[in-house]
């Protein structure tokens, strides 16, 4: 069976490494710096089963890609979690009413990341 894809967007080096040693083993991952280099990536034809996204990011940030994805007819469905430094209401609730399926803060558990991760792959499934 073929693993799952995972896109991990995030501009600090620190958390796409850190993301990629732990979703490895069950996923296929594929980390980009920001929302500039995972539009043109997802352009090229890559459709990823799940991402998980910063906010704050140079070029494209986290909300103006969930707009553009959540905007596209090719990628309207992909479920989107935003992993953020920013522990406030108003940042959730504008990152959800955009289109994003789910909202975890940092520091974050892996394994409670990795049971949201899997159960919307499950629910696309």
């Amino acid at each position: 069976m073929t693993k799952k894809q995972v896109l991990i967007i995030d501009d600090q080096p620190v958390m796409r490494k850190l993301l990629e040693q732990f979703l490895k083993d069950k996923y296929e991952v594929k980390a980009l710096e920001n929302g500039r280099e995972a539009l043109e990536w997802m352009y090229d034809g890559n459709i990823p089963d799940v991402v998980i996204a910063d906010l704050n990011m140079p070029e494209i940030d986290g909300f103006e890609y969930i707009k553009r994805v959540r905007e596209s007819a090719f990628f309207q469905d992909i479920p989107l979690i935003v992993l953020s430094g920013e522990d406030s209401s108003t940042e959730r609730i504008k990152c959800l009413k955009l289109g994003a399926n789910d909202y975890l803060i940092k520091p974050f558990n892996p394994e409670e990341l990795a049971l949201r991760i899997n159960n919307l792959v499950r629910m696309r499934s």
